[in-house]
């Protein structure tokens, strides 16, 4: 799991994303994958703030009603995402006195004539888990848990499937060394935010590498796509974290890979195991700027427009459980938050390899979606060894990654135009090991990802469907 550092008291710079609405021509030249707009060509400068001009600008959908009459103004209905010139809009990156008032004032929608908001960009950092526990089973107890003789002999292998792994970066040396096989990196389609050096799938051993081998237990011949978000630079940043700013760009990235996948061969599965423990990192719930809480903030607007593109979107439910929680945890409630809870990603839980769920993954209710954790998966096993021989796969961060391998083996036969993910989530719901007397709960949400079941059903659909 990884936390949000945001510094918001009296007289410090805050660094924020700034949505823009300039004209169609400049939205339209944003948003060209083959063309490279810079903020300059966006804006020539807001009154009171530093823009960043290492930052590319991101072109940002808008979202609309999918029905006619729908509330225009409403994030909660079925939504489609426009990138229309005259409709979208672009986010440019800067900072602000957080105590100048008449810099904020100007900066209003509707006090400057391109701005539509400002909202927060807080700084991302990794931390696995509180716990100091030795591992329970190993990955081929997880392989096992999984099916993986089943899924393999039928063909559920991750061929052909895309999977980003949002993350500090991959070592793919260790990762083989470790699995015992060779793994695919897809280095036409990986992505480095800003000022990150390094080439994919050649970064030092840490969460990223752990990440990745855990989405290798189910779908070893997914091809993986080094997305190192997490390692973007700040001035006085520590050694590893990033803004969420770079995954605002990072998901604007998938998008591309995702629209240059035929339409009926689409499978792009997106593993994230970061989020969000402290609302003393964020702009206060209620304000326009607001991650945690708030729909309408630009990353949570381009999870939603990625996922009804075709991609499956996975979150970790984050490390704040009320037996073990992470000491930053302070939210005194409902600690799923932003796209973590998104009610169009899957966020997933953790249990041990007895079943039991850990005492540090989050319960809900989430906050963008009630609902959450959706599922539990898998950690606290001995896995990666990326921090050690003795050290667990743990956290939500290795849960995150074994479901989302589970997703990428899903989709060597069914791509998103056969079962869009939204449809895959409720496979997942219905078919889940439930760990409850009553259906859903807070602890493991609808149960723990039961392969056999989903391949019954996927059977009985094919059955049908003549697919």
């Amino acid at each position: 799991m990884v936390t949000f550092v945001f510094a918001i008291s009296g007289g410090v710079l805050m660094r924020v994303l700034i949505q823009l609405r300039p004209s169609p021509d400049v939205v339209a030249a944003v948003a060209a994958p083959d063309l490279t707009a810079t903020t300059a060509d966006v804006t020539d400068g807001l009154p009171g703030v530093a823009l960043d001009h290492s930052f590319t600008p991101v072109a940002l959908p808008q979202a609309q009603p999918a029905t006619a009459g729908g509330d225009p103004l409403s994030l909660h209905q079925p939504l489609v995402f426009s990138m229309a010139p005259d409709e979208a809009s672009v986010l440019v990156r800067g900072e602000i006195s957080d105590d100048d008032s008449a810099t904020r004032m100007t900066l209003l929608p509707g006090r400057h004539r391109d701005v539509v908001g400002v909202y927060a960009d807080p700084v991302i950092e990794t931390s696995l888990t509180c716990g100091g526990t030795p591992p329970v089973g190993t990955w081929q107890d997880v392989a096992r848990l999984l099916g993986t003789p089943e899924l393999h002999s039928e063909g559920y292998d991750g061929t052909g499937v895309a999977l980003a792994v949002c993350d500090t970066g991959i070592n793919a040396a260790h990762v083989t060394r470790h699995l015992g096989r060779d793994i695919t990196i897809d280095h036409g389609r990986s992505w480095n935010p800003g000022g990150v050096s390094g080439s994919a799938g050649g970064f030092e051993v840490d969460h990223g590498t752990m990440c990745a081998f855990d989405t290798m237990i189910a779908a070893p011949r997914a091809s993986l796509i080094d997305i190192p978000v997490l390692l973007s630079r700040r001035q006085g940043g520590t050694a590893i974290d990033g803004l969420l700013s770079d995954a605002v760009a990072a998901f604007a990235h998938l998008r591309t890979v995702l629209e240059a996948q035929p339409v009926a061969t689409r499978a792009l599965v997106v593993s994230n195991s970061w989020g969000s423990f402290s609302p003393l990192w964020d702009l206060a719930p209620g304000q326009p700027g607001n991650y945690s809480d708030n729909a309408a903030h630009p990353f949570n607007i381009i999870v939603g427009s990625l996922e009804q593109a075709g991609a499956d979107i996975l979150f970790a439910a984050g490390n704040c459980g009320v037996e073990c929680r992470d000491r930053r945890c302070a939210y005194p409630g409902r600690p799923i938050v932003g796209a973590n809870s998104h009610p169009q990603v899957l966020s997933v839980g953790g249990v041990d390899t007895n079943g039991e769920r850990v005492g540090y993954s989050s319960q809900g209710p989430g906050r963008l979606s009630d609902r959450k954790p959706d599922i539990c998966s898998y950690t606290h096993f001995s896995g990666s060894k990326a921090f050690g021989d003795d050290k667990p796969d743990s956290g939500t961060s290795a849960a995150c990654p074994v479901a989302a391998g589970l997703v990428a083996a899903i989709r060597t036969r069914w791509p998103a135009s056969q079962l869009p993910p939204s449809q895959l989530r409720t496979l997942l719901h219905r078919t889940a090991d439930d760990r409850s007397d009553v259906g859903f709960d807070y602890d493991y949400g609808y149960g723990i990802a039961d392969t056999a079941a989903v391949l019954r059903t996927l059977k009985r659909r094919a059955a049908r469907t003549g697919l």
